[in-house]
């Protein structure tokens, strides 16, 4: 590893952690017997750690701005960036700790050798940062990291002492409180070795992980390695808005993926889970299967079986007519088989209107042009966005589905795979399946057609053709079930995905496209007569137009 970068920067980082680890001891010495000299000559440095910080940092700029830097060598330059930024912060924190204690009046009260102790596993993890970073030392990482956690119990309980200590009579205060400052200053000096040890790793693994991260990876990893008999590499595919990420896990010869990692939050990771797992009891087949599961603290991680195939997105935007027509008799078949497996006669309301205006506060913080109070024209009331979509929530609730079906919940078209060889569709991404409203993935994967960012003429043709397609199959499926609101909800739903979507979107003429498709859905809903809600027809040639 140590080939991989120059000796100049090796040098600013071995200058860098000895001059952190001599601040550590000069706050050691401050502990044992403090003096204004050792405050003194502590201050006096305050800019030579931030002086090769720099240095660190600027060569790292000239190297990454190099067409030939190879991607091992960035991961690692990048790192050192940030392992040099939490390096000089532990120089910060260090005269932060002598500036509380210099105004101590007896130090030797406050048990100094308990802070001094603290200190000291500090300056044990500085010592492996440079091994544990130039020789993609993991396990030395590891160690760093841990210390983490025994700076937090140590420093806890000096915190409770100093409370303890507080609520007695005749306690000197200002003393007290600037020891509880210095345990919290050390618990600050524990989360920059967490980080170190986090920043090292990642750059061992060629992505961002945390250490509830690396040891559900670790553990599952190695329990599908014992399966497969092989080495096996991981490679980042994606990272959901929710702040779950996805991996890819194959083996060292074999650019196929052998299975796929996913983590996060444990919440969101549980919802996914059980999303798959009631797939399988549902409608067997269409979900993948759960090889493992692992929960660690308030993180978990799934391994997912990898489904060979390509993702509609993919197929939309990359193959050929024939392939993408395929898909979609594929889809739409698929679909209409779970509707039909899946059907209750329980009415349901999807809540198209208050999922809108759950998500307003975000669209508005993206589109803030969006926020609008509302004018007249020519003697015509105009609406403010917001009334409109309490007035249509009003009216909604008049609109419940004469049925419900078990969905997907999250319809986007890459969240669709198709497999050409076996002819096979299936679903990932399932954390939000229920029995809902069927038009809810309709009106869904409509808008996550368009919202596409694709500006050539007749692939945008191709996708807005599709999204009138899939329209026009789920209206006869709607005519085959009597179901005589369909069109008025879909305009519903099309008005909630568009209006919602434009908080991922920042293109400002696409964004205020989708928002004003969403205002003429809502207006035509409000329009309506509902005692002929039958006649009522999505002006779909207007909203999906070439």
């Amino acid at each position: 590893m140590t080939s991989r970068l120059p000796e100049g920067l090796q040098d600013n980082l071995r200058f860098l952690c000895v001059e952190v680890d001599s601040q550590l001891a000069n706050l050691q010495a401050f502990l044992e017997a403090p003096s204004a000299a050792i405050a003194r000559r502590v201050s006096d440095r305050d800019g030579y750690a931030r002086n090769l910080k720099m240095r660190i940092h600027a060569e790292c700029v000239r190297l990454l701005s190099r067409k030939k830097t190879g991607e091992a060598r960035r991961r690692v330059l990048r790192s050192l960036e940030m392992v040099a930024t939490d390096l000089d912060r532990l120089t910060e924190l260090g005269r932060a700790s002598i500036r509380q204690l210099g105004g101590v009046d007896d130090l030797s009260a406050l048990s100094p050798a308990a802070f001094d102790a603290m200190i000291e596993l500090v300056r044990s993890g500085i010592g492996q940062v440079e091994t544990a970073l130039l020789d993609s030392d993991t396990q030395r990482a590891l160690e760093v990291g841990r210390l983490q956690e025994k700076l937090q119990k140590r420093a806890r309980k000096r915190i409770d002492e100093g409370v303890a200590a507080l609520k007695k009579p005749d306690n000197n205060t200002e003393d007290l409180t600037r020891a509880l400052f210095v345990a919290q200053i050390s618990q600050q000096m524990g989360d920059v070795l967490r980080h170190l040890s986090e920043v090292i790793i990642s750059a061992n693994l060629g992505q961002s992980v945390n250490f509830e991260r690396y040891y559900s990876l670790q553990s599952l990893v190695e329990e599908l390695a014992a399966g497969e008999g092989d080495e096996l590499s991981l490679a980042p595919i994606a990272e959901t808005r929710s702040g779950s990420r996805i991996s890819g896990i194959s083996n060292g010869d074999d650019d196929d993926y052998v299975a796929v990692f996913k983590d996060g939050l444990k919440r969101k990771v549980k919802e996914e889970r059980q999303g798959v797992e009631s797939w399988h009891e549902i409608y067997p087949g269409l979900a993948p299967k759960i090889l493992s599961y692992r929960k660690r603290g308030q993180s978990a991680a799934l391994l997912i079986e990898h489904l060979p195939g390509l993702t509609f997105e993919n197929i939309l935007l990359n193959e050929s007519p024939e392939l993408l027509d395929d898909a979609l008799q594929r889809l739409t078949r698929t679909l209409k088989s779970v509707w039909r497996e899946t059907w209750t006669a329980q009415s349901v309301a999807a809540g198209y209107m208050q999922q809108l205006e759950k998500r307003l506060d975000e669209v508005y913080k993206i589109h803030p042009e969006f926020r609008n109070s509302g004018a007249s024209l020519c003697g015509v009331e105009l609406l403010a966005f917001d009334d409109l979509v309490a007035r249509a929530r009003r009216r909604e609730a008049d609109l419940p589905a004469p049925f419900s079906v078990y969905i997907h919940g999250d319809f986007n078209v890459d969240n669709i795979i198709y497999d050409p060889l076996e002819r096979r569709i299936n679903f990932i991404d399932l954390h939000r399946s229920s029995y809902m409203d069927y038009v809810q993935d309709v009106s869904v994967f409509m808008v996550s057609n368009y919202r596409l960012q694709i500006r050539d003429v007749p692939l945008r043709q191709r996708i807005m053709g599709l999204a009138r397609e899939f329209y026009r199959v789920a209206r006869r499926y709607a005519v085959s079930q009597g179901d005589t609101t369909f069109e008025l909800r879909l305009a519903l739903g099309l008005a909630r995905s568009f209006a919602t979507s434009t908080r991922f979107i920042l293109d400002p003429s696409l964004a205020n496209a989708m928002f004003l498709r969403a205002r003429y859905l809502l207006e035509r809903v409000l329009a309506a007569d509902l005692d002929k809600a039958d006649r009522f027809r999505l002006p779909l040639k207007e909203i999906f137009v070439d």
